[in-house]
Parts: structure tokens; sequence; C-alpha cells
């Protein structure tokens, strides 16, 4: 194997990694890293247990597109969910794609299940993250063009042997990449809980500064955001950082890449680096995730989700989708979690088998849920409801 091309660029190439204590751009950002974690912690609080796994399953479909979208890739939440039930696209290009949000997915389920054994940002960590979004994807998309116009493979999991270029960005040299990455996480562990929400933040631009991969750095790196903000701010996995990114691509891009700047002078920090822009980039960065953590929470503020969701059920009775009774057996679902199915018939006030009949038609409508035929009922959140339910959570389709 040849030996990588090492220009020697060390740890220093990369400072700040994040703004110091004494630093006059550390107050802001901490103001803005205590916000999140306390709407992040409300916004939990404030959900059904039995809720919340539901709930974070429709906003990893939410990220997947989002997260994709940044990257040019279109894949709407409903046709993703009809991949994960394995119903593809005749279409060739539309099935490499829904294949590849399935891939990523599967790889945010995992990472949410607490699938990682090392902090997000060691380099074994962003290894298993890249391999298993591999393994999924089509033969199609597991090539990127290099810098001589000729195909390269991308090796699932292998860091990139070869030089790159994003935009007027030429990352570091190829030898480099598992030494910066191990400084990247190093200095990660230094940080006390308010630090870890802010390096959350600045990390995500120097990840990407890194480019360890030849290509899917981008999702790769809103993966592990996503990791370091579910243990840093407890955010459960019910809001989308990706969501507020991607709504706003083209500021996050020109803000990525303006915290490439060299510094430019002596009053900005002590690094490499600028500061100010990195600092900037966090403040943003941070911003759009409360954004998101607000937005969810006036999203399912219990009351008016459950009107929303009874004035669906009732406008469906009309038009004879669903059957008598569905409002109800939603209302108690969103109050308490879960029911158990013993309780409807009484509830409803009909026989056993008409209890059967209205439950069997939401199962089929995936409004609600269940993990086997005598399993407790729960609500459920499909993206083919979301227009109703959850107006404005991403695009019509």
């Amino acid at each position: 194997m040849a030996k990588l091309e090492d220009r020697g660029e060390t740890g220093a190439s990369m400072e700040p990694l994040i703004s110091e204590e004494a630093s006059r751009h550390r107050s802001v950002l901490t103001d803005l890293s205590l916000d999140l974690a306390m709407k992040s912690t409300a916004l939990s609080a404030s959900l059904p247990e039995g809720m919340r796994p539901a709930l974070a399953g429709l906003v990893r479909s939410m990220n997947c597109y989002y997260s994709n979208l940044i990257e040019g890739h279109n894949t709407h939440p409903i046709d993703i969910e009809r991949a994960l039930r394995q119903d593809f696209s005749a279409d060739p290009e539309k099935r490499n794609l829904q294949r590849e949000a399935v891939s990523h997915i599967l790889v945010q389920s995992w990472i949410d299940g607490g699938g990682l054994t090392e902090s997000p940002l060691h380099p074994e960590s962003l290894k298993e993250i890249h391999a298993r979004f591999c393994e999924g994807l089509p033969e199609e998309l597991l090539v990127q063009e290099g810098l001589d116009g000729k195909l390269i493979p991308i090796i699932p999991g292998a860091f990139r042997d070869g030089f790159v270029q994003v935009g007027a960005h030429i990352p570091p040299s190829p030898g480099a990449v598992p030494r910066l990455l191990d400084h990247l996480h190093r200095m990660f562990g230094f940080q006390g809980k308010t630090g870890k929400i802010i390096y959350a933040a600045c990390a995500h631009h120097r990840l990407v500064w890194i480019h360890p991969f030849p290509d899917l750095n981008g999702r790769v790196s809103r993966m592990v955001a996503h990791a370091m903000l579910a243990e840093s701010v407890s955010s459960a996995g019910l809001w989308s950082a990706s969501r507020g990114l991607g709504r706003n691509a083209e500021e996050y891009k020109r803000r990525l890449a303006a915290a490439d700047a060299p510094r430019p002078g002596g009053a900005d920090g002590r690094g490499a680096l600028s500061e100010a822009r990195l600092a900037e980039f966090a403040s943003f960065f941070l911003e759009k995730c409360i954004d998101q953590v607000e937005f969810m929470h006036a999203l399912m503020r219990p009351a008016e989700l459950r009107g929303r969701v009874m004035e669906w059920a009732v406008r469906e009775e009309r038009r004879g989708e669903v059957l008598k009774g569905s409002d109800r057996i939603l209302g108690a679902l969103l109050m308490e979690g879960e029911i158990d199915r013993g309780v409807i018939p009484n509830m409803l006030g009909v026989s056993d088998r008409q209890a059967r009949k209205v439950t069997s038609r939401l199962l089929e409508l995936e409004a609600i849920k269940s993990d086997s035929p005598r399993a407790p009922l729960r609500v459920h959140f499909p993206a083919s409801l979301a227009s109703s339910w959850m107006p404005g959570l991403f695009p019509e389709r």
C-alpha cells in the first residue's frame, strides 16, 4: 500500500476549536447553549413518554429529508416511509435516492438506540457511521469524482487517501487526517457541560474542514452533531438540527465556508483560523437548533395537537375513511401514550368485533401502531398525515 502524502499539518492548523472562556465571543455562545439545553429539556418533559418514540421516528425521516436536501438530493418523507416498507420507485434514480434515505435512517436509528460505544467524535465512531451509511447505498452512489476528473470508489469506513477540493477550500493532506481527528476528539474531552454544547457546533465545522472521507462528509458530520446534541442537551430525537440548516441551506454553506478563513490579525483570537468566523458559525448553528426546538414545542402543544388530530378523525369519518369512535381512541392515546386493546369496547360502547374494525382501519392508515396483534396501541406519526396533524413540518409533496 502506497504511503499517504502527509504535509505535516498539526492540530494547531485548525485552532481555535472553540472560543476560550475569556474570549469576547464566549458569553454569547454560552447564553445560546444554556437556552438550547433548557428548551430542549422542556420539550421532552412536555410530551407523554409513550408518544416520544413515535415522534422521534417521524423526526428521523424529516432529519434525513433535510440533510439529503442540503446535498441536492430531494426524497420526500412520504417516499422515504414507502422505501422503509420496501415500496421502491420504478424509476432507477428515485429508487437509488430512496435507498440512500433508508440507509441514512437506519444509521440514525442505530445512533439513537445507543449504538455508538465511543464518543461521536472518536475516529472509530466516524468510520463506523460512514461504513454503515455506505453499506445501504447502491453502487452508483459509491463513487466520487477526483481532482483529475476520474471516478474514485468510496470505500465504506475508509478515510480518504488523496487530496480533494471543496469550493475554494483544499482540506488537509490525507496523511494528516487521523492526526487531526485525534486532536479534535481529544479536545472535546476537556469541555464542561456548557462547553460540550458549544463544541458540538464548532466541531461540526472543523470536521467538515478536515473532510476525512472522499464523500458523504456533510451527512456524516450532521449525524455526529445530532449524536453530540443528544448527549449534551438531551434532544431525545424530538427535533432536528438538519431541518434548521436545510431551511437555510445557502446561509449554512456560506457560513461554513467563511469559517475556513485564516486568522486575519492579532485581534482575532490566537489560532491559525479566524475565531470570529468560527464563533459566527457556532452562533448560527445554535440559533437554528433553538428555532427547531421552539417550532417543535409549538407544534406539539398537547391541547393543540390533540385538537388537530381529533379534527382530522372527525373529517375522515365524514368521508367514510375511518369508523366512528376513531377520534376517541386517538384522543385517549395522545393523553395516555398507549392503551390496552381490551379497554376499547367499553370506551366506545361497542362489541369487541366492532372495536377491532375501528382499530384495524387506524392501523392501516398508520395513525396508530402496535408491536403485535395483542400488544397495546400507541399513537403514530406517519409522514402521510403530517400535513394535517403537524402542518409545516416539511413541504407539501
